[in-house]
């Protein structure tokens, strides 16, 4: 696994060097979009609406809708003045019972590893959650937004789960709340029994994702059958690259002119200019040996 974020895990005066890892991973099978008579990726441009011309990463800002067709838009110089801590740190601000936290809360989760020296503080912070039956919230810059989360214990290894924000839980305002439903004691008492009679412990290696394989199944029988089609082996490079390189090279020989230097020459023209000098040699002193031998038969 590859470190996505370092730091450290801050409580009190005690500060705990980690790295963050990626503690899950999608198995979705990933298509490409493809023109369906010829396999051909399909490209996408960023074109402006108004004028039509394509955009560049560079000219890109970031417009915040406010209704009736009218827009608010931020620049790179807006965000920096924001209030996101810029320390690599996690911060601990209490520690609660973990069954007060609302599932619907967690987002992400990643493994933290004790970075450097600070493996006996990490294992100190982790048997101490683990004795206390607590998980630990804390706030951390992740990915240019401050998050809140959780620290818990997991098969020895600290896990943080990120959270969203209260304000981010959508109410549940559905109109049938409001209704007078009776529920019959014998129609509780039965459904209590099926629940019963389905409860068991829960094993997540016995769940399956049937579509996945099933999907899999079809790609690996056309892989089998080769109903593939071959991409071309270089793909074309955008123009902005090279764009890039003819005003390298102008720029280089604007300076060389100022120097008082020759431009240099491409070189492609320069090795096709050796190649076509070194073919010609052989046929010149083949040239002058012919003609000195003539003037030597004449000569006698």
């Amino acid at each position: 696994m590859r470190a996505i974020w370092k730091g450290a895990v801050s409580f009190g005066l005690v500060s705990i060097a980690i790295k963050l890892y990626a503690a899950t991973e999608e198995k979705t099978i990933r298509f490409h979009q493809v023109h369906a008579t010829d396999g051909g990726r399909i490209r996408y441009k960023r074109v402006c609406s108004i004028d039509g011309e394509e955009v560049g990463y560079d000219q890109i800002a970031k417009g915040y809708d406010i209704g009736g067709g009218e827009e608010v838009v931020l620049t790179d110089d807006d965000f920096a003045d924001l209030p996101l801590p810029t320390s690599h740190a996690i911060d601990v601000l209490e520690f609660v019972p973990s069954e007060q936290v609302d599932p619907i809360l967690y987002g992400k989760s990643y493994y933290l590893e004790p970075d450097g020296a600070a493996t006996k503080p990490y294992v100190l912070l982790r048997d101490a959650l683990e004795d206390s039956e607590r998980v630990a919230i804390v706030k951390i810059a992740l990915r240019q937004r401050e998050q809140l989360a959780t620290l818990r214990v997991r098969d020895g290894v600290l896990v943080m789960h990120t959270m969203l924000w209260p304000d981010e839980v959508r109410k549940a305002g559905f109109d049938f709340l409001d209704e007078d439903v009776s529920v019959r004691p014998q129609e509780l008492s039965m459904a209590t029994s099926l629940i019963d009679s389905m409860t068991a412990d829960f094993e997540p290696d016995e769940y399956t994702d049937d579509y996945r394989e099933a999907l899999q199944e079809v790609i690996d029988a056309k892989i089998a059958g080769r109903q593939v089609t071959q991409q071309p082996a270089e793909e074309e490079a955008p123009s902005n690259t090279i764009d890039l390189m003819a005003a390298l090279r102008a720029s280089v020989d604007r300076a060389k002119t100022k120097r008082g230097e020759a431009p240099a020459k491409a070189p492609a023209k320069k090795a096709a200019a050796k190649k076509a000098a070194k073919k010609a040699a052989p046929r010149k002193r083949a040239a002058k040996k012919s003609a000195t031998s003539s003037t030597k038969r004449k000569t006698a």
